[in-house]
């Protein structure tokens, strides 16, 4: 596979500057492979951009730069960017991949890349540093912040940005994807679910306000691993140093005790208080699972100072998944496949050989492939991943298939549910109720309330699509302790690879997605005898 280093490498920005990675150097990569589209023509904050969002993601369609959005045509920032990685193609440019690249090599791509962490640097001052606002001047109302959805409950200015804030006991940043609806010129409620990175940090500051800054607009590699699942010893800027193959350059906040990258569009400092007295009303708002979730009470992150480029570019995205609807969150899977793998390998459980975090349920589903080596070895799968912080959100349902089975192949899914699930030989397990995602609506909204309980609540469950062993190997099967899957002959798959065209059939042999041409001998490959 050809490998990369990212976009640092990439010329110069959108403003003709020889750029560090960021935003404007991101642009120019997609301009470059004919993923940029700027939108010249006015159009509105109010449900337009959202709408044309979703109809673009759903397409494949590229990333949309909006440069004349009503009311924002002469305010302190006029652009806004987003799809700009909302599809496969965006993932591999940002990796440096070919095009052509598989979904479980993209995942193997990042395995590696997450083993070789590059920490970051800490520099004297950055583009970011250009324009400083405090005091009365602050005003997030000037930013061309869209109403995603009709429903909403406002202008979610936190969507695909990244929440930094700080472990005060190890002084370890965290940078998380946490959601923000404007409520006041300096206020901006969010969503602060205990159980998740920065939730932990509030613990350690309660009673006092907790310093948090806000990044919007940098190098794609921010929210991509800002929104996934890395375990609580690893900082997400090294991971981002890791696909860029460089250290971030970070600069020191003014107002608060935090770093963010230097050359960042937008980057908004503040506190956020943990007393539930100080709380205001958030939402609703259209979330991840593609359902219209309710208000509640939220803290506020009052803004202490904004500061912020010349000509600065706003980064956003809207949630809302569902089946021919994905979405750049969706994308994320990619990272979130090869933490889990990652992260099974490293809590010691051999013969996993792929993973796959679905993209229409933003990993609530996992997939994960096993050579299965021994009884209960799905069962251990299912326990490792229940047992990670990530499964705060992830991990609802886990099914476990040998390497015969493509993760990535609905059909073979749906084959291996139907010839190895047993409901009554114990194929199937349920764990809980526990902890889970409060965004799930399958939870009656009493049992999702964050501020009660700390998190929503799930009953897992482990569907163990691997073949049994519960009967004693048969000379019949070869051997095996379950019937062989019926095949040609390696022999005769190859003398009619050989004389495909010769018999005038027609048509060129591709696999079931029409996406590579097979000769039978490969096909054979694709279902191996175990």
């Amino acid at each position: 596979m050809t490998t990369g280093t990212g976009l640092s490498e990439h010329g110069t920005g959108v403003d003709g500057h020889r750029a560090e990675p960021d935003l404007r150097s991101w642009l120019t990569t997609l301009a470059a492979a004919g993923q940029l589209r700027r939108i010249s023509v006015p159009v509105d904050w109010d449900e337009e951009i959202g709408a044309i969002t979703r109809a673009n993601l759903c397409l494949g369609g590229p990333a949309l730069l909006f440069e004349n959005i009503i009311g924002h045509q002469d305010t302190r920032c006029t652009k806004l960017l987003t799809s700009a990685i909302g599809s496969r193609r965006q993932v591999t440019l940002m990796l440096g991949l070919p095009e052509d690249t598989s979904d479980s090599q993209i995942v193997a791509y990042l395995r590696e890349a997450f083993r070789r962490p590059i920490p970051p640097r800490v520099v004297d001052t950055g583009p970011v540093k250009q324009n400083i606002v405090e005091g009365a001047d602050i005003d997030l109302w000037e930013l061309p912040v869209p109403k995603w959805h009709g429903e909403d409950g406002g202008r979610y200015l936190d969507t695909f940005c990244g929440v930094v804030t700080q472990d005060k006991v190890t002084g370890r940043d965290n940078i998380g994807l946490y959601r923000g609806m404007i409520v006041d010129r300096d206020k901006i409620a969010k969503l602060l679910v205990p159980s998740q990175g920065w939730g932990g940090h509030m613990a350690d500051y309660r009673p006092e306000p907790m310093p948090v800054a806000v990044v919007y607009g940098w190098h794609d590699v921010l929210p991509f691993c800002a929104g996934s699942p890395f375990p609580k010893n690893i900082c997400e800027w090294d991971m981002m140093g890791a696909l860029l193959g460089r250290p971030v350059d970070l600069v020191a906040c003014d107002t608060v005790p935090l770093l963010v990258p230097a050359t960042a569009e937008i980057v908004v400092e503040g506190f956020i208080d943990p007393d539930p007295s100080t709380f205001v009303m958030e939402g609703p708002f259209a979330e991840y699972p593609g359902f219209i979730g309710d208000a509640a009470p939220a803290p506020v992150l009052r803004v202490t100072r904004i500061t912020h480029r010349d000509d600065p570019v706003l980064r956003g995205t809207l949630e809302g998944i569902r089946p021919g609807m994905l979405n750049e969150d969706s994308i994320i899977n990619f990272a979130r496949s090869a933490i889990t793998w990652n992260t099974l390998d490293d809590l010691g459980i051999g013969g996993i050989t792929d993973v796959w975090m679905t993209e229409v349920t933003n990993g609530q589903n996992t997939l994960v492939q096993i050579q299965k080596r021994y009884r209960g070895h799905a069962q251990q799968v299912a326990a490792a991943l229940w047992g990670t912080g990530g499964s705060m959100w992830f991990h609802k349902n886990v099914v476990v298939v040998e390497e015969d089975v493509d993760l990535h192949d609905p059909a073979a899914l749906d084959w291996a549910m139907s010839y190895r699930v047993n409901a009554g030989s114990g194929d199937i397990a349920f764990f809980g109720p526990g902890l889970g995602s409060s965004l799930d609506p399958s939870t009656p909204p009493e049992r999702n309330d964050t501020n009660l309980y700390g998190s929503g609540e799930w009953t897992r469950v482990l569907v163990d699509a691997t073949r049994s062993w519960g009967v004693a190997p048969r000379p019949a099967w070869g051997g095996r302790r379950f019937p062989p899957t019926d095949r040609l002959p390696a022999e005769l798959e190859s003398q009619i690879a050989a004389r495909w065209s010769e018999y005038g059939i027609g048509i060129p042999y591709l696999d079931a997605r029409g996406r590579e041409m097979l000769t039978l001998e490969k096909l054979s490959r694709r279902m191996p005898q175990v």
